[in-house]
């Protein structure tokens, strides 16, 4: 069996850990999971871009953050599905 040495920031080490025991993985597992996945697709098996989920975007984080201080604040009405569906 055959050993990789690997470099990688430590708190990025610290969240895969992380996630990977809440799927029931270890470090080791997972990336022999992502190598498999690789072999089998003929690359990586996700794709790579540099596009930016709209989500994240700078006017919807503003948005965000303003209705969660808008949350904490207590200004916000909470209704049922069924009360929303009364409305329609």
């Amino acid at each position: 069996m055959a050993q990789i040495n690997i470099r990688i920031d430590d708190n990025l080490k610290e969240k895969a850990e992380i996630l990977f025991e809440e799927l029931g993985l270890n470090m080791s597992t997972a990336f022999n999971i992502f190598i498999r996945q690789s072999i089998r697709q003929g690359g990586i098996p996700f794709e790579i871009t540099t596009r930016v989920d709209p989500f994240f975007s700078e006017s919807n984080i503003g948005i965000l953050k303003e209705s969660i201080k808008e949350a904490d604040e207590g200004k916000f009405i909470s209704k049922s599905l069924e009360e929303l569906r009364e409305l329609e």
